[in-house]
């Protein structure tokens, strides 16, 4: 029987946040779930941090000077089970949509850089962290562990995600391809800070780095980006300096095909919207034809990747449990005593699915 290969309409966002807030980006979010609804989009996908907005102020001035955003940030990041959190699911299924939300996730007194792919049934398919936050986004956020690199089945085919700069670290990109990755979701901030000044920082490398992943791994890459607003520079902006350093705009949605090619007009760099492009994953297999990375094209014995996807969790409840995580490392049945009920379930699903 000849295999069906899933067709659908994805979706990029390329918007701003309501920058701080909660419940207000949550609402900005749900409203673009709707209007990607009406264009017919079956999967839809966040920028990095959308919700409450990219720490900008991290990048502008000293730690001191920061510190009056700390408490603001903290406390409209998103938790999961939260509010919130129900009303995106919500979203998801109301929308018949694969939601994938780049979100600061706050867990305990922790903030995370999340991305949560959440099913057309509103359902949690998968939560990830970033694996290693970049640079001075060290100063807010934890790390993530080795079952961040994991992709999973879907409606829509196998589908994994990856924040910002992870499509700069070669061995995390090979993890995702090795586990046949067919729809990527590269989740980017804007591309509006130091610009003329670090040309890595710009949308040239950083738009590149998305169109590789595809043709590197032979997939379709989603790759949403944020803009920033004139009121987030009215906020951060606070004198000539910080003006220059952070600019409006820098907006670079792009959604690739595995052969490398952009799928659809792109969006001026200052304006928000939804970029749109017809998906069937048939084209995948004539990208594999001439090069398969974890597949016919790889020399396994000339180099190898180990992947560990042992849990990283803080604490783990009692010697015996103990026991078992050091007898079957990834394996092993864990009890975290520092995630709330809602994470660790679906934790636990996500290590079965990987």
């Amino acid at each position: 029987m000849a295999i069906m290969h899933p067709n659908f309409r994805a979706a990029a966002i390329q918007a701003a946040p309501v920058f701080l807030d909660l419940d207000g980006t949550v609402d900005k979010a749900i409203s673009l779930i709707e209007e990607a609804a009406r264009h017919g989009a079956s999967l839809i996908a966040f920028p990095e941090t959308f919700i409450p907005g990219y720490p900008w102020h991290i990048w502008l001035d000293s730690p001191a000077w920061g510190m009056q955003f700390v408490q603001r940030y903290f406390d409209n990041s998103l938790a999961y089970g939260s509010p919130a959190a129900e009303r995106l699911a919500k979203a998801a299924k109301d929308n018949k949509m694969m939601v994938v939300m780049g979100h600061s996730e706050r867990d305990g007194g922790s903030l995370y850089m999340g991305q949560w792919i959440i099913g057309a049934d509103g359902e949690t398919i998968a939560f990830r962290r970033k694996l290693k936050p970049t640079h001075v986004e060290r100063t807010v956020y934890g790390e993530g562990d080795g079952r961040d690199l994991s992709v999973f089945d879907t409606p829509l085919g196998r589908v994994g995600a990856l924040c910002c700069w992870e499509h700069l670290q070669p061995l995390s990109k090979y993890a995702m391809y090795a586990q046949n990755e067919q729809v990527h979701i590269a989740s980017w901030p804007s591309f509006s800070i130091y610009r003329g000044a670090a040309h890595a920082l710009g949308p040239e490398v950083n738009t590149a780095a998305s169109q590789i992943y595809a043709v590197e791994g032979g997939c379709f890459v989603i790759a949403p980006t944020a803009t920033v607003s004139k009121e987030m520079v009215e906020i951060l902006c606070t004198d000539e300096t910080k003006k220059v350093l952070l600019r409006e705009g820098g907006g670079f949605a792009r959604i690739y095909a595995p052969d490398g090619q952009l799928l659809h007009e792109p969006l001026p760099e200052n304006t928000e919207g939804i970029v749109y492009a017809d998906i069937d994953l048939g084209m995948i297999a004539l990208a594999k034809t001439a090069a398969d990375p974890a597949g016919h094209y790889s020399r396994p014995d000339v180099t190898r990747l180990v992947l560990d996807k042992t849990p990283g969790d803080r604490v783990i409840a009692g010697r015996r449990a103990q026991k078992e995580v050091e007898r079957q490392g990834e394996d092993a049945p864990v009890v975290s005593a520092s995630r709330a009920e809602v994470l660790a379930q679906k934790r636990a699903q996500h290590d079965e699915a990987a």
